[in-house]
């Protein structure tokens, strides 16, 4: 889209556009808000509480800023609500004077072993048309939060990997992620690696606008054995207590299975290594991007493609394999809505149907508190 489309406006006032929030702990109870201001650092501190009138709480978060070739970011806010409450509706408030934004948010349910929770699922959204379409679906039916799986703004499809570009994605995307949590798996897109104009730092931008909760080794090679990436997977699965976190889902960015010729086969290196660990530690659903089609497969869901300036990928292989349940090559987002400890519905929306149409849909039974035929029919090398 141009950048003078309606949807990448600068917001009234004029110091605190692009707010968009994530969890900021592992738990449920801590928000952490973020938000680009211009012209001037001012301030960091967030007024919040449980009425829009009454905002009786505040915390103060720290600032950032960087620079890629010819451009310097404005001043990157972070700041983290602690000790919140699960299951309730916050408002918030950055900005000072005249320029005050109020937004508001709701936790996530207290733990427990049956509670429900409704997951949007979006990758390589962009800013394009169809981007805005994806965006305006999920507006339609949205969950309590999103499990984004890489390829945000794709400014490095822009000349010099234009930077303006984040600032774009962020004014086009915040009338969503200021007002619920966007979970992050970062992509090839945001790896922003760049000699020829003389910038070697990988994931800078994407590191210093999108926080997350959690802590992993990155790197510009595939993990393989033994490295800081694999040792890292492994104490984490190992870290799971099925008892109290009954859902276990994996976050990649490239898909392990994939039917389409466009990058057929890049994920079987990780596929190779780390499958037979999946397994074994039964975790339910491997959720992916990348591939700029739908693809659903048996035990493994590929999750959909949002609408980029790349376009779709239009290339399925045939005949389709066994292990690929459903494909197609649109756009669109899926949701996951899990109903206990033991069912989770499952549905795929595509950019081309209206409000709430289905295009592909399936139930998922949990791996561990559930275990049934679908586990001895997943094959790994």
């Amino acid at each position: 889209m141009p950048l003078d489309a309606d949807v990448f406006a600068v917001p009234p006032g004029r110091n605190a556009p692009q707010v968009h929030i994530t969890l900021g702990d592992q738990t449920g109870t801590a928000i952490t808000v973020s938000w680009v201001t211009v012209e001037a650092a001012g301030s960091s501190t967030v007024l919040y509480g449980r009425a829009p009138g009454r905002l009786d709480l505040a915390a103060e978060g720290a600032t950032t800023r960087y620079t890629f070739y010819y451009y310097t970011s404005g001043y990157i806010h972070h700041c983290t609500l602690a000790g919140l409450e699960h299951g309730t509706r916050y408002y918030y408030a950055i900005g000072v004077g005249d320029t005050v934004r109020t937004f508001w948010f709701t936790t996530p349910p207290a733990p427990s072993p049956d509670a429900p929770l409704r997951l949007g699922l979006i990758g390589d959204l962009g800013q394009t048309a169809d981007s805005n379409r994806t965006l305006s679906h999920y507006e339609q039916h949205p969950g309590d939060a999103v499990l984004f799986v890489g390829d945000l703004s794709y400014a490095d499809k822009h000349p010099l990997h234009g930077n303006n570009r984040w600032d774009t994605w962020g004014r086009f995307s915040e009338r969503v992620l200021a007002y619920q949590p966007w979970i992050w798996t970062a992509g090839n897109q945001e790896i922003d690696y760049a000699p020829e104009l003389g910038e070697t730092e990988a994931f800078r931008p994407f590191a210093h606008r999108y926080p997350t909760p959690y802590r992993a080794p990155a790197a510009l090679v595939r993990a393989l054995l033994y490295t800081p990436q694999w040792k890292w997977l492994v104490a984490e699965l190992a870290k799971v207590d099925r008892t109290t976190t009954p859902w276990f889902f994996i976050s990649s960015h490239v898909p392990w299975y994939n039917s389409n010729n466009f990058h057929y086969m890049e994920g079987e290196p990780m596929r190779a290594q780390f499958e037979k660990m999946a397994v074994d530690a039964r975790v339910d659903v491997v959720f992916a991007g990348h591939v700029h089609a739908y693809e659903r497969t048996h035990r493994y869901s590929n999750s959909t493609d949002g609408g980029n300036i790349e376009g779709p990928a239009d290339e399925l292989t045939w005949p389709q394999p066994a292990y690929s349940a459903f494909r197609e090559y649109s756009f669109g987002h899926a949701v996951l809505d899990i109903k206990n400890r033991t069912h989770a519905h499952y549905a795929w929306y595509r950019n081309q149907d209206g409000n709430r149409v289905i295009a592909d849909e399936t139930w998922f039974t949990n791996r561990y508190h559930m275990p049934n035929h679908d586990d001895s029919s997943v094959a790994y090398a």
